[in-house]
């Protein structure tokens, strides 16, 4: 099996990594592999989706409805 060596490390200016390999000789051919860490997506959402949420969310209702709950609404101020 071949031997592996898991490093890890910070991004100096420039970009630039620097690694040390104590199990290396001067001279020796190595391969790197560089993982990135995961950025987190973008929670971004467009109107069309807001909007949907927000119905989603309060039922639709038609005019007679909103006419019919502010109605019960004023009849409850006179008791």
């Amino acid at each position: 099996m071949q031997p592996a060596l898991h490093i890890t490390t910070k991004v100096l200016p420039g970009k630039k990594l620097e690694i040390q390999v104590p199990e290396a000789a001067i001279g020796d051919t190595v391969d790197v592999f560089v993982i990135l860490p995961e950025k987190a997506k973008s929670k971004r959402h467009s109107v069309i989706e807001v909007i949907e949420q927000i119905r989603s969310r309060y039922p639709f209702k038609n005019t007679e409805d909103i006419d019919t709950q502010l109605q019960k609404e004023r009849d409850s101020w006179e008791s």
